[in-house]
């Protein structure tokens, strides 16, 4: 793949060429040349877009893609293309599955389907057998295939003494341990956050402590056993304070939050819009400011779409029936645009990818092409023509937002939608 990119600003702390724009030559998916005004002597494709800007790829940690099993939500095949378009160059795919990537041969699997492609998926391996909470799964076997990760998607592990076995024998092959933070017996039957909204809609509520005596819990285990572990899509102030506390303590935890929890509070939730439903819940404006701060301090290590599609038939339900999750790869960039400068945002966006075993490659001569093309300031609405996925579940939808992503080079190929 010979590309030739013409007048871009070039977004990556690490190179020499930050904040500068220049045409960057892209031969055979690698950079050969960087220059002010390079001639396109070859006739190699240009890429000439409004206001383009670069940066290294995009990463995000938990997105589920429903194949096998669930592709009328949404395949593989189409799951990452609208990665691509979305400026991610490497997802981590949840076991979110039917049957549950659990084994050797289901890893194998992802990995097939996934091969020659432009975008890296990384498959996260089922942490339970069939993410039933009971029984170990083949998690070395699993790691030996691909792995990056083992996590049972929004389910916790009930039994302490497993999640301290886990870390224990994942350890043996630096495995990388996800937990999510909600415990069962606490949160019910609770379908949002309780708060005041939740007593005036007549909701039960999710409280916050479901999530911190969680966190508390599996940072306990972490300083007991050792091992690595990561803390998926937190969404409080505590949790935040208990995850910069173990950090103190030198302990090896990461955390993630969704993008959608940095952006709503709980309030939105007025008029019973099932696209609101969401896992962990939407809080208050006051977790909010702290998941925010969070990232301001490093406490929080990166966030997630948490891309989840879901049939309509299960969105267009009463509340309470209605399944929890959002599509959120289309409009990550322009939401987060919203909250944080173009300089954190893309920080913000490229941060979490040695956790889950990926190299980063500036954008410099001489190395691979891992590049996310975008326009910062274009300003619209978040629309279903917006939306390449097979399901519509989309939070953001009517939103405005501000920034589009145009597309990625990587893995020698180019997914551009100019």
């Amino acid at each position: 793949m010979n590309i030739l990119i013409k007048s871009a600003t070039i977004i990556d702390s690490k190179s020499e060429f930050h904040n500068t724009t220049q045409d960057i030559l892209i031969e055979n998916g690698v950079i050969t040349k960087i220059s002010s005004n390079i001639k396109n002597s070859k006739n190699y494709r240009e890429v000439k877009l409004d206001d383009l800007h670069v940066s290294q790829g995009w990463f995000d940690s938990s997105v589920s893609f429903g194949e096998p099993g669930f592709e009328e939500r949404e395949t593989i095949a189409n799951g990452l293309k609208t990665a691509a378009y979305s400026g991610f160059t490497a997802v981590a795919v949840n076991a979110n599955t039917n049957p549950v990537i659990d084994s050797n041969a289901d890893i194998t699997f992802l990995n097939s389907k996934a091969n020659d492609n432009a975008v890296s998926l990384l498959p996260v391996g089922a942490l339970t057998v069939s993410s039933k909470g009971e029984d170990l799964a083949e998690l070395f076997d699993m790691n030996t295939a691909g792995a990056v990760a083992f996590y049972d998607y929004k389910k916790p592990i009930s039994n302490p003494n497993l999640m301290k076995i886990a870390l224990q024998y994942a350890s043996n092959f630096d495995g990388l341990v996800c937990s999510f933070p909600q415990e069962n017996k606490i949160s019910g039957h609770g379908v949002m956050n309780e708060n005041i909204t939740s007593t005036r809609l007549g909701l039960k509520g999710i409280p916050a402590l479901a999530e911190e005596l969680q966190v508390a819990r599996d940072l306990f285990l972490l300083e007991y056993t050792g091992g690595k572990l990561h803390i998926p899509t937190i969404s409080t102030a505590t949790s935040v304070t208990l995850i910069k506390e173990a950090k103190k303590k030198k302990l090896d935890v990461t955390c993630s939050v969704a993008i959608h929890n940095l952006y709503f509070a709980d309030d939105v939730l007025t008029d019973f819009d099932t696209n609101f439903k969401v896992l962990p819940p939407l809080r208050t404006q006051t977790d909010i400011d702290a998941l925010i701060e969070g990232f301001k301090d490093g406490t929080i290590d990166m966030v997630t779409t948490d891309h989840n599609p879901i049939d309509i038939e299960d969105k267009k339900i009463e509340f309470d029936h209605a399944s929890y999750g959002s599509i959120g790869l289309e409009s990550a960039f322009g939401a987060l645009q919203n909250i944080f400068t173009t300089k954190k945002t893309i920080d913000i966006l490229t941060k979490g990818k040695a956790r889950f075993g990926i190299e980063s490659s500036v954008i410099t001569v001489g190395n691979k092409a891992d590049i996310a093309l975008f326009n910062p300031d274009t300003k619209y609405t978040f629309s279903k023509a917006d939306i390449v996925s097979k399901s519509k579940n989309a939070i953001f939808e009517n939103e405005t937002l501000k920034g589009k992503a145009y597309g990625i080079i990587a893995n020698n190929k180019a997914v551009i939608n100019s």
